[in-house]
């Protein structure tokens, strides 16, 4: 299909979903997949329920510069209630659905929300219990009723009930009506930061921001009408508001939302998306399963994975920079057939046409075994801060250790203590509320200090250290990057966190959290009962186990980087322990307080 631009007079994105609409009207925009079948909504009827949510709210009483915020999984009524908000002249806000009732008020109070949007009677549950705190929200919706009494709770409703409030004649007109009013200036939607040192902040996102985003990235990864994406990253994250609002609007490609959880791997078979975003953690799983899956296969097929595994892995490289001979084109091509073909099929991967990986570094061992299978996967580097518009690795041309060169329209500098600067037209507003870490973040010329140290090389690629609050100074005065070996460690299959620890400290230790699935694979195989994440943890053959990956770890890295002593830890890291951020990012300083005992065993 061909591409449909959107013109340089359409600066905001319900500008761009009216025009597709109109032009569009007809095609397939979202997909959902409920009880194992999926449903369909056309861009005409995406647009329509846009404008009835927006005019819903406008009854409410939601005007420009209010705040409404979703409490959701991944759904269609997340996208569509966004568009609606903004297309107000409101401001919408995201609430990760794994927030506990403290960071649900925290969030709410902080943005004085006067709507919020929750997806069932488990989110619901949540703001109830601190409503009475919060007196700036006046109206609770519910997208899915399910066990929850709507009678005796003032100003709760149902997204139906929003929708039948906003569904009276004129209500479309009066949408276009609100967006043509639109300044692109104006804030658009309010992103909270991971908060991994302290309270998330909040960032503001203008619609001008939003569109510089789209038409950088649309161009740069070649957006295009007929692409699918699946929506599963949380949709309060930049990085799949960016895939499954920002971008899939501008390009009028297809947003599908599958049903989740254990269903994610099902849910990839069956969208075969053209463009996916993963993090570092879903490409390890994604190396897991394959490495368990084969581990049942008979004889014959190991042998055969293991033989194409082995040049995939030698032609990598030159697949990577677009090098590969006819040589190589013919030994794939074989392997494809026999190995790498169906198990990309399996994998959700075989439609891939661009694989992007973000929102942390991925260990170079799991980019070149993608590469291997010939899944195309490129890094990309941004922040909520500057709406993701930073770095792109260029397609024939990775490099393992880096994140790619600036995209179009992007400055980037390395300041003299090593942090990384940015400036560019995605440079956000500020933090709600909060001048003075504004200002500590984007300086007088407008350049974006991103806490995150680098290295640029002579070819322009950047290669990111480590966050500059997070790197170790040993007793001996050396600098160590701890992010760099604990991504090591977490290549293995068997290693789902790593936490090295040793500021002033004399050697470096780590806590190690297991991955229960192949680690209790590998123990059932091995004969070995266990009961609970804490039992399995405390077997001294999973002990044994988790040392030799540790020691070949040591191998790869300087005496100085060396792991001299680990503790595996009894629980998973969680989120609503405060262990971990949203974005599953280690809060190290809750982790140091809530392990130190265990901590300072290891230095005894």
């Amino acid at each position: 299909m061909t591409a449909v631009a959107a013109p340089p007079t359409v600066d905001t994105l319900p500008a761009r979903l009216l025009e597709l609409a109109e032009r569009r009207g007809g095609d397939v925009a979202l997909r959902r997949k409920h009880r194992g079948r999926w449903r369909e909504w056309t861009w005409a009827e995406y647009a329509g329920r846009v404008a009835r949510v927006a005019a819903g709210l406008r009854a409410l009483g939601v005007g420009a510069g209010d705040r409404v915020a979703i409490h959701s999984e991944n759904r269609p009524e997340w996208v569509i209630a966004d568009l609606a908000i903004q297309g107000l002249g409101a401001q919408c806000v995201g609430v990760y659905p794994t927030s506990p009732e403290m960071e649900v008020e925290y969030l709410l109070g902080h943005s004085r929300s006067r709507v919020l949007i929750a997806e069932d009677e488990e989110q619901l549950d949540k703001a109830l219990a601190v409503r009475e705190r919060l007196p700036e929200l006046t109206h609770l919706v519910v997208v899915d009723p399910r066990g929850v009494r709507l009678d005796g709770v003032p100003g709760l409703l149902t997204f139906a009930d929003l929708e039948r409030l906003g569904d009276v004649e004129g209500a479309e007109r009066e949408y276009a009506a609100s967006v043509a009013r639109l300044d692109p200036e104006e804030t658009a939607i309010l992103v909270y930061t991971s908060g991994t040192t302290g309270p998330p902040k909040g960032a503001m996102i203008s619609h001008a921001n939003l569109v510089a985003s789209a038409r950088v990235f649309v161009e740069a990864l070649g957006g295009e009408p007929d692409d699918e994406v699946l929506s599963y990253l949380p949709l309060c994250h930049i990085a799949e508001r960016l895939i499954s609002v920002v971008d899939a609007v501008w390009a009028g490609s297809v947003v599908n939302f599958g049903e989740g959880g254990p269903s994610f791997q099902q849910d990839l078979r069956d969208v075969q998306p053209t463009v996916f975003l993963g993090v570092p953690r879903v490409w390890e799983k994604m190396l897991a399963a394959v490495q368990i899956r084969m581990a049942d296969a008979s004889r014959l097929k190991r042998a055969v994975y293991r033989a194409c595994l082995r040049q995939g892995r030698r032609i990598a490289p030159r697949r990577m920079t677009g090098r590969a001979t006819p040589t190589d084109r013919l030994v794939l091509a074989v392997c494809e057939a026999l190995v790498f073909r169906p198990l990309r099929e399996k994998l959700g991967m075989v439609r891939v046409r661009v694989a992007v990986s973000g929102a942390a570094p991925i260990a170079p061992q799991v980019l070149e075994y993608l590469w291997a299978i010939g899944v195309p996967v490129r890094e990309g580097y941004g922040q909520t801060e500057n709406t993701a518009i930073c770095t792109l690795t260029p397609a024939g041309d990775v490099r393992l250790g880096a994140v790619g060169v600036p995209l179009p329209g992007v400055e980037l500098r390395i300041a003299p203590d090593g942090e990384i600067l940015t400036r560019s037209t995605g440079v956000f507003q500020g933090y709600l509320n909060d001048s003075e870490a504004t200002a500590a973040t984007v300086d007088a010329d407008g350049w974006l200090h991103t806490g995150d140290v680098g290295e640029l090389d002579a070819d322009g690629f950047l290669r990111i250290t480590d966050r500059k609050k997070d790197i170790i100074i040993t007793a001996g005065g050396k600098n160590v990057s701890p992010s760099e070996i604990e991504n090591r460690l977490k290549v293995s299959p068997y290693i789902r966190e790593a936490v090295v620890v040793g500021d002033r400290r004399k050697y470096l230790t780590a806590l190690v959290g297991i991955e229960q699935d192949t680690v209790g694979d590998w123990a059932t195989r091995r004969g070995l009962a266990y009961t609970t994440y804490a039992d399995l943890a405390g077997k001294p053959e999973v002990r044994s186990l988790v040392q030799s990956v540790v020691t070949e770890v040591n191998r790869e890295l300087a005496a100085v980087e060396h792991v001299k002593r680990f503790t595996l830890l009894d629980k998973e890291l969680d989120h609503e322990d405060g262990e971990l951020t949203a974005t599953q990012k280690v809060k190290r300083r809750a982790i140091a307080e809530r392990f130190a005992d265990e901590i300072e065993a290891m230095y005894r």
